[in-house]
C-alpha cells in the first residue's frame, strides 16, 4: 500500500515510517496538519495514518479535507482517554482508529483488514455506507432496506453507523459502549445487547440475507454475505 502517516511526534513518525517500510509499503510522513491536508489531497494514498493532535490545523480538519477530496481510507490516532476524539472521528469519516501506546504488529493487522476490506474504493460516496441492500445517507440521516425506509433512533444511528464503517470486523461490547454511548461497559449491564437486539429487528428481521451477526463471546459484526 501507499501511506502517509501524519504525525507531529518525530520520534514515532520515524518509527512508523521505518516499520511500515520494511513491511513492504510506501510511506510518505507529514509533521503538521496543514502539510499532511496537502499531500493527502495532493498525493495517491490508499490509507492515510492520521493523528488527532497536530500543529497548524488538528487530525478533524485534515479528515474533513479528505473526505472532501480523497478516497483514501483513514485510520487515527488518538490518546487514551479521548473518547470524544475517537467517537467523533469514527462519525466524521474515519475507517479505523487505534489508541496511544499501540502495538505495531496491530496496526499492521488493522491496515491489512482496511486494505482487505476496501473501505474506500473509487466509487464510494463519502456520505454513503452501504452493505447489501441496507444504504445510509449520512447527510440526509436516513437508513433503507430493500428500498424500505427504516426508522431508527439517536443512538441506533450512531451505533449501525459504526457497524457499517467497520463491516467485517468483530467489535466487543466494549468497543460498541466506549463509541455509542460514551460509556465504560459494565458486563453488569445489558445496553449494547438490548440496542443490537432492537437493531436487528428493524433492520434484519424482514430482510434477507442477515447482515448483523453475533459472534459468541467476541461481541457482534455486520456483514454482508
Amino acid at each position: 500500500m501507499r501511506i502517509l502517516v501524519v504525525e507531529d511526534e518525530k520520534r514515532l513518525a520515524d518509527y512508523l515510517h521505518k516499520g511500515l517500510a520494511e513491511a513492504g509499503h510506501v510511506v510518505d510522513v507529514a509533521h503538521d496538519g496543514i502539510d499532511g491536508r496537502h499531500m493527502a489531497l495532493t498525493g495517491s494514498y490508499d490509507v492515510v495514518v492520521l493523528d488527532v493532535m497536530l500543529p497548524g490545523i488538528d487530525g478533524f480538519e485534515v479528515l474533513a479535507a479528505i473526505r472532501q477530496g480523497s478516497q483514501a481510507a483513514v485510520l487515527m490516532l488518538t490518546a487514551l482517554d479521548a473518547v470524544d476524539d475517537r467517537v467523533r472521528g469514527l462519525h466524521t469519516g474515519a475507517d479505523d482508529y487505534m489508541v496511544k501506546p499501540f502495538a505495531f504488529s496491530e496496526l499492521l493487522a488493522r491496515l491489512d483488514a482496511l486494505q482487505r476490506r476496501g473501505v474506500r474504493s473509487s466509487t464510494r460516496d463519502a456520505t454513503t455506507l452501504q452493505a447489501a441492500d441496507l444504504v445510509m445517507d449520512l447527510m440526509r440521516r436516513r437508513v433503507m432496506r430493500g428500498g424500505t425506509r427504516i426508522e431508527l433512533t439517536a443512538k441506533e444511528f450512531k451505533l449501525l453507523g459504526l457497524l457499517l464503517r467497520r463491516q467485517g470486523e468483530v467489535l466487543s461490547r466494549t468497543v460498541l459502549a466506549e463509541q455509542v454511548w460514551d460509556i465504560n461497559f459494565d458486563s453488569g449491564t445489558n445496553t449494547v445487547d438490548v440496542a443490537i437486539r432492537r437493531l436487528r429487528a428493524k433492520i434484519d428481521d424482514a430482510f434477507e440475507p442477515k447482515l448483523l451477526h453475533t459472534v459468541r463471546g467476541m461481541g457482534y459484526m455486520l456483514e454482508a454475505p
